[in-house]
Parts: C-alpha cells; structure tokens; sequence
C-alpha cells in the first residue's frame, strides 16, 4: 500500500493535479455542514486522505493542516446562517426530509440538552455535525456564542484528522519495513481504522436517537 500512494502522488504531481485535488478535499471539508454533505459524506474522509498527501509530499501539511480547520470553520458557519435565515422551512426542504425526523429529532434534542457545547461536542458524529449548526442559527443562539465553539471543534477534529491521516501514511513505511506481509497488514490497519470510527460514530448517533426518543416517550407520559 505504500508504494501504491507513492505511486499515486507522483502522479498527481508529475500531472498537475495536486492542486486541483487540494481545493476538492478542502471543499468538501467546507461542505460538510454548510450545505449538509455530511449525511451522506463524512468530512473525515476527505481531510484523512488529505493527510497522507501531506506525508507524501503531494501538499504541504503546513498549508493544507490551516485550510482545513478554516474550511470547518467556515462550513459550520454556513450551516449557522442557513439555520439562522431559514429556520424551520429546512426540515421540509427535499435534503431535509431525506434526512428524517429522527434524525432531525436526535440533533435538535443534542442541542438542547448541550446548548454551545454541541457545537464542539457533535463533531464526533458526521450527521450531528451537518445539523447541529444549522439548529444553533435556527434557535437564536448568539453567533459570538457559537463561534469560539465552532473553532475549537475544527481544530480539534479538523486538525486531529488531518494529522491521524498523515501519520497513518508514515507508518505504512515501517510495515513495509518490517513486515514480510506488509501490504496485507497496512491494508488490514487501514481498514479496521475505518470500521472502529465507523462504528464509534454509529453508536453515539444511536445512542443520541434513543434518548430522544425516551425523551419523547416520557413527555408523553406526563402528559397522560
């Protein structure tokens, strides 16, 4: 595998691609949450990939590491002034209905119960983080409320995966190094990795869901 991405950034290089491939992973990174990629795209993907360029010279990680967390920023600032100007009538917009209510229901609740802090505490789970901004412009949450919370979540995850991905590109050489099967192992690392975050991002989201809906429940008891 590590001389696969050897293999493929010389390429991009000797094409002229990096650019180009610099502005998409930084885009989509912006994408996210400021018009809602993330429901069907997590982010992670893309700043993951962009970290292993960095380690392979196809970007420069002192660039790219900056304009990523700017991109998350700027995303989920986005994603605050759509809530903010079109509140409700998102929910009933095509990509709103796409997403469900419970989803709808589970971010709203998550906002509530954390207030700022889910701004920063949802970036761990890919559809709070598309929907959670937009929540915090739709309820009147003050912007100099949600800004410090806004960054501090893009560096801590935009940051974090920029640099989980540049050094998991490092380590493929030791494997290569020390492994006789090391394209098996680095292949069999990668794809664990993906699966854990997966999976963690799966639980807390259903984690979230269901106390929404105990929520729900116990609301309708009291009301009985």
């Amino acid at each position: 595998m590590a001389a696969w991405l050897d293999r493929t950034s010389t390429w991009l290089v000797d094409h002229h691609w990096g650019p180009y491939l610099f502005a998409l992973l930084v885009l989509l990174a912006f994408a996210e949450a400021g018009i809602f990629l993330g429901f069907v795209l997590p982010g992670e993907t893309a700043l993951v990939l962009g970290g292993a360029l960095c380690a392979t010279g196809v970007f420069s990680l002192s660039v790219f590491l900056p304009m990523a967390v700017l991109a998350a920023v700027l995303g989920d600032s986005t994603g605050y002034e759509i809530g903010r100007r079109f509140g409700p009538r998102i929910r009933v917009s095509w990509l709103g209905r796409k997403m469900g209510p419970r989803r709808w229901g589970a971010a709203e609740w998550f906002f509530a119960r954390h207030g700022g802090k889910a701004v920063f505490l949802g970036r761990s789970q890919a559809v709070l983080r598309a929907l959670v901004p937009a929540l915090a412009g739709s309820s009147g949450l003050r912007y100099r409320t949600f800004l410090p919370w806004n960054v501090l979540g893009a560096v801590v995850w935009g940051g974090g995966v920029v640099l989980l991905g540049y050094s998991f590109a490092h380590s493929l050489n030791a494997l290569e190094t020390g492994l006789k099967y090391w394209g098996i192992a680095a292949l069999a690392v990668l794809v664990t990795g993906v699966v854990v975050l997966f999976r963690v991002q799966r639980a807390a989201e259903r984690h979230a869901e269901a106390e929404y809906e105990a929520s729900v429940q116990a609301g309708h008891d009291d009301a009985a």
